[in-house]
């Protein structure tokens, strides 16, 4: 089987860009994506137990791999929240499924946003990390509307070896990742 397109792409274009762009000694010092997390929580759980089994099914369709409920670590008797309630689900994508997914999402789910003019470089966590957040999970072709009872969206972060978020904004941006561009802002 072949190896995904932006694996590719990132063996043979990105690696040696970015080893000449930060001057590393070595290529094993160029940042690589580690793995991405789908995250999803569900809030209307507490009252419908379907909806935590109907977003694991969704986060499964999308990317290919089982996706797992999340369950409560504290118990808030506002919210009607006891502690192991499972509130959301949750999928951990390496390897080629990774790349697989990264893909679709940049050349076919990211477009079909509304009003799309690129995502924003704001979601960085300091440690070369970035999450982005999806409104609508409608967005991703693998998901039928008329299946659909509840728009909901989730985060998805995309885990990297970067020490440093300009790295990771390099590393991204190189793999296709639809920034906003600052400098030309329509």
């Amino acid at each position: 089987m072949a190896n995904p397109r932006k694996k590719d792409l990132y063996v043979k274009d990105i690696v040696p860009a970015l080893k000449e762009k930060f001057q590393y000694s070595s290529v094993m010092q160029v940042p690589k994506l580690t793995k991405i997390v789908l995250n999803k929580g569900i809030g209307a759980a507490v009252a419908d137990k379907k909806l935590v089994d109907q977003g694991v099914e969704e986060l499964s369709l999308i990317t290919g791999q089982r996706a797992v409920a999340t369950k409560s670590k504290i118990a808030v008797s506002n919210f009607k929240l006891r502690e192991d309630m499972p509130i959301g689900a949750k999928v951990t994508l390496r390897g080629e499924k990774m790349y697989e997914f990264l893909d679709r999402l940049t050349t076919v789910a990211l477009p079909r946003v509304r009003d799309f003019k690129g995502i924003s470089d704001k979601g960085f966590d300091g440690r070369g990390n970035y999450t982005l957040g999806v409104t609508e999970q409608i967005i991703f072709p693998e998901i039928s509307i008329e299946k659909v009872t509840k728009i909901t969206g989730m985060d998805i972060t995309f885990v990297t070896s970067a020490a440093t978020d300009e790295e990771a904004l390099a590393l991204l941006k190189a793999l296709g990742m639809p920034f906003v561009n600052k400098n030309n802002p329509e």
